[in-house]
């Protein structure tokens, strides 16, 4: 009888998966910008949800912006404490959080915990460091907690109009949660949402912190061109505009979220009808205010795995450079450069000039759309080979097809051709996980790559002659060189190397596989 009942619960059980949770009741932990948005959307389907936030205004805004939205007045209630915050929750409860990285998490994971019980369910929504993830879902799991690191990408508009989903968890916490998150996640063309069974453990927010690097790329790469357009081509900002259109209706950017939203922005104006673009800064701060750190992290990740992923990391210094304005003012003042300084021939720096000899100036546009796409191929390529190493080494179990799909809407790295039509069937045609998954050895994006070079090549050479600052679109250049030869200067770098430090080399000829290996040679350069 005893196994009969037991077959009857193993039954049930996977009736009970297949179907997810019922979940009609949650909280909100951290109710800003992003959490307020998920809120909303997770009461628009008629969930309940509980709201705290240590800051009593910010939920008050939030159940006025409900309101503005039709949400009715039953479906959330603002909470003091975890006490009456649990009180508000059905068995298992589930908690939602959308919080800054590191400590914050730690300390509402601990405020917790007294009413935490066997089968509560905690979905992290913030931009958290992947090994804070695993290290909360080690100490929840001996509680019988469920803990998923979910990625969140979109910003706050897709917050609150479905943002791409990226859990991580194990198989069976998965299940339980994915049909809830399936119903507020972003929506494909198809109608497929944006959220997936991504991997195990810290998977969800591993990928997430490498879709930020990429995004980093993709951005420096879209901002040059702007430059180039604005400055080297002379061009004014409706123009950018309808180039930008372009590139986003047809063609390899198509349906490139940044390339339409950069779009719009040139053409934005305030209520005295002035650009809004022409009163930004050039200063990225998010860096220096803690704001974010995922692109400290993927650029850490990239370097640690041995992965050489200039787009991202010309891209991060470039951040890294604008955010500090006044050490800027400072060396610019040094060196006697900058707007009003005169031009000598001992001086090399200037502010980005005129683009010279460009007698066709649409052809030149389409050089720089090439470029363009270059760049965001190959900060896509070195992402997804980035998460490949980490896959490899941290036994994340990574749905390839399940993760491009996470990135086809809703999300800032949305581009179309590139995931869908590009990437997607390679790694869709591996039902079986090869020793490694490098898309640069795919003849596809070969193809794609090469027939851009020569306009990568051309867009940087004119764009540095004129002073213009390229980061993404050099280091692009740069990579596929070094990614394409097998005569690189070095050979005398090896060979400094074994001078001083007796660090060997390998022979010419010798090393038929050229592994990352200890080279068998050394040569008494200098007696000691």
């Amino acid at each position: 009888m005893d196994k009969l009942a037991d077959l009857g619960s193993q039954a049930k059980t996977a009736v009970d998966l297949a179907k997810g949770l019922d979940i009609r009741r949650i909280a909100m932990i951290g109710c800003g910008s992003m959490g307020g948005g998920m809120a909303q959307l997770f009461a628009e389907q008629g969930i309940f949800v509980a709201l705290q936030d240590p800051n009593e205004a910010v939920m008050d805004d939030l159940l006025a912006s409900a309101k503005q939205s039709g949400i009715p007045d039953t479906l959330m209630k603002k909470c003091s404490d975890y006490g009456s915050l649990c009180k508000e929750l059905g068995t298992p409860k589930v908690f939602v959080w959308s919080l800054p990285h590191g400590s914050a998490g730690d300390g509402v994971l601990e405020g917790l915990m007294p009413w935490l019980e066997k089968g509560d369910v905690v979905v992290d929504c913030g931009n958290e460091h992947w090994e804070n993830t695993e290290r909360r879902q080690g100490k929840c799991v001996t509680k019988g907690i469920r803990y998923v690191g979910c990625g969140v990408s979109g910003g706050y508009q897709a917050a609150r109009r479905g943002p791409s989903m990226c859990p991580g968890a194990d198989d069976e916490t998965l299940s339980l949660v994915l049909p809830t998150l399936r119903k507020v996640a972003a929506k494909d063309p198809d109608g497929k949402a944006c959220v997936g069974r991504v991997g195990t453990g810290g998977a969800g927010h591993y990928c997430k912190m490498i879709h930020n690097g990429i995004e980093h790329g993709m951005m420096s790469a879209i901002s040059e061109a702007y430059t180039i357009m604005r400055v080297g081509l002379g061009m004014s900002l409706d123009e950018i505009a309808d180039e930008y259109d372009r590139w986003n209706s047809d063609g390899e950017l198509k349906g490139t979220f940044l390339i339409w939203i950069s779009r719009d922005i040139c053409r934005t104006t305030n209520d005295k009808g002035s650009r809004v673009l022409d009163e930004v800064e050039d200063k990225v701060v998010q860096d220096f205010t803690g704001e974010e750190g995922t692109g400290i992290w993927s650029n850490t990740e990239a370097i640690t795995k041995h992965v050489p992923a200039p787009t991202l990391t010309s891209a991060h210094y470039l951040r890294l450079a604008s955010g500090n304005r006044y050490q800027r003012a400072l060396i610019q003042k040094t060196f006697g450069v900058g707007s009003g300084a005169p031009k000598d021939s001992h001086t090399a720096v200037y502010p980005p000039q005129k683009l010279p000899d460009i007698p066709n100036r649409s052809a030149f546009l389409e050089d720089l759309r090439k470029a363009v796409y270059a760049a965001c191929l190959a900060a896509y390529c070195q992402g997804m080979i980035i998460i490949d190493r980490a896959d490899r080494e941290y036994h994340f179990n990574i749905d390839y097809t399940e993760l491009l799909q996470v990135w086809r809407a809703g999300c800032i790295i949305q581009a179309d051709y590139i995931s869908n039509t590009l990437l997607h069937p390679i790694y869709h045609s591996k039902t079986t996980k090869p020793s490694e998954i490098n898309p640069l050895y795919e003849p596809a994006v070969a193809k794609d790559l090469k027939k851009c070079f020569a306009s990568l090549r051309k867009v940087v050479a004119r764009s540095v002659e004129a002073d213009h600052v390229v980061p993404a679109l050099g280091a692009t250049l740069e990579y596929l060189k070094y990614q394409t030869s097998t005569a690189l200067p070095t050979d005398m770098y090896e060979a400094q190397l074994d001078f001083f430090g007796k660090h060997m080399y390998d022979r010419k000829g010798e090393d038929a596989e050229g592994r990352p290996e200890t080279g068998k040679c050394h040569f008494e350069w200098k007696p000691a």
